[in-house]
């Protein structure tokens, strides 16, 4: 039992991936777009500074002594004037001894009585540089800094400073992280729905294939029915065909049965007959032997024919032609010795096989021999190539052959001419059977010698 209990299931596999992508998805999503939102105002912030810190370098003016001024009415933004308002300014001269602390000279109202600590730094004229500092009640500022030199004497040289509270900027930031997890959340619960939704239309063809599987347990339907989309119907026509196999191998069996039955109810009858008219030293032992022989060829055939018909042929199977052939010819030769025939195979057969078992292969090509020797005059030979994905195999007689009108008549279920003419017809049928298994065929045709030629087609194994 697997120690994971929803991997049995398709629709829980399914909702656990969807859901484990979903939420990496969404919280992915969330801490990038908060991220990128917050450089964002900051940017916007750091530049509102800047631009501020260019309105302070623009109203710098300096007295008579070389002082530096601000016309404070000139500043546009009324918390400059606003004791600890968020955002101030401050001047200073770096022209003091290094190492130590830079003179403020100038600064806004809104610091009151404070000042602005920043690091020292070394600025290059005009160079501007922001960070992070302390306000007038210790709250964190983002600040801007810029060298200037300029004034009485030119070789003075000032640091403006420009620095604003964020908070409102970052609570803005809060605000939109607030707003954002909310909508992911609604997100995540409406694809978590549409989820649910496709799972459950994308799993209704299994529900459909199971309602069929019912109906066709319980007797209500021969084979599995309805609509299925495109991913699903090979499968449904792939067991409609097992039971259409199914139904021909009990349809097969039936039949073969039913033959059997009748061609052992005859032989029967006669030894049954014989039996009661025997008299002493009569012919009653040869007339039991012969029916008795004849019972038993009827009985082996028929029940080669209810193998053929019940074997499941299962693919990658793979049958050498050549030695199989070689030992059929060699028991035909013997078992006909007594009529000089001459039998032979046109080379080549080496590296042909039949995609098929060998017991089936040697009934087929038996049948065909037994019956080409029984009709030959003088001789037998037997030709096989390949075309394609099938393995031809004809088999050729000198005999007096079988008129073309009774070709097909020859090759029907239940029709045996061995009734009307011994040593044919019922191995012929056992070949048909045993082709259309395979999916093969048997067809007759005029040998070269003007005897009959058995053309059995086989499938053909790489």
């Amino acid at each position: 039992m697997s120690p994971w209990p929803w991997t049995g299931s398709l629709r829980l596999r399914l909702l656990g991936a969807t859901l484990v992508t979903l939420a990496l998805a969404l919280v992915g999503a969330h801490g990038w777009l908060t991220s990128l939102f917050r450089d964002h105002v900051m940017q916007q912030f750091d530049l509102g500074l800047a631009q501020q810190l260019d309105q302070l370098t623009a109203r710098l003016e300096f007295d008579a002594a070389g002082r530096p001024q601000i016309d404070r009415g000139s500043m546009t933004d009324p918390r400059w004037e606003q004791p600890y308002a968020g955002l101030y300014w401050q001047i200073e001269s770096l022209d003091g001894a290094p190492g130590r602390r830079p003179a403020v000279l100038l600064r806004s109202r809104s610091l009151w009585d404070a000042e602005l600590q920043l690091p020292a730094d070394a600025l290059a004229n005009g160079e501007r540089h922001q960070h992070d500092t302390t306000g007038p009640r210790g709250e964190a500022l983002r600040a801007v800094e810029r060298s200037l030199q300029a004034g009485e004497p030119a070789a003075s040289r000032w640091r403006l400073i420009v620095a604003g509270d964020p908070r409102e900027a970052m609570a803005a930031v809060a605000r939109f992280n607030g707003v954002l997890a909310a909508s992911l959340a609604a997100l995540g619960l409406l694809l978590v729905l549409a989820a649910l939704a496709q799972v459950a239309v994308g799993l209704a063809p299994l529900r459909a294939m199971q309602r069929a599987l019912q109906q066709l347990r319980q007797g209500r339907s021969q084979r599995l029915q309805g609509r299925f989309p495109a991913e699903v119907q090979p499968l449904i026509d792939d067991f409609n065909g097992v039971l259409e196999r199914n139904d021909e191998v009990v349809t097969r069996a039936r039949a073969q049965a039913g033959n059997l039955a009748h061609a052992l109810k005859t032989p029967l009858a006669i030894l049954g007959q014989a039996a009661r008219d025997a008299t002493p030293g009569g012919e009653l032992p040869a007339l039991v032997a012969e029916q008795v022989d004849l019972a038993q060829r009827q009985l082996n055939w028929h029940l080669a024919r209810a193998r053929a018909a019940a074997a499941p042929h299962r693919p990658g199977q793979r049958t050498a032609l050549a030695p199989v052939l070689a030992g059929l010819l060699r028991a035909m030769a013997k078992l006909h010795a007594d009529r000089d025939l001459q039998l032979a195979a046109a080379e080549p057969t080496a590296g042909l096989a039949f995609a098929g078992e060998a017991q089936d292969l040697q009934e087929m090509l038996g049948n065909l021999l037994d019956n080409a020797c029984r009709s030959a005059r003088q001789a037998v030979g037997v030709r096989a190539e390949r075309q394609g994905p099938w393995l031809r195999i004809t088999v050729d007689d000198d005999g007096p052959g079988i008129a073309p009108e009774q070709r097909e008549v020859v090759l029907q279920r239940g029709v045996r001419l061995d009734e009307s003419r011994a040593g044919s017809g019922l191995g012929l049928a056992i070949v048909v059977d045993l082709a259309q298994g395979y999916g093969g065929a048997l067809t007759l045709g005029t040998a070269p010698a003007g005897g009959l030629s058995a053309c059995l087609s086989l499938p053909a194994a790489d």
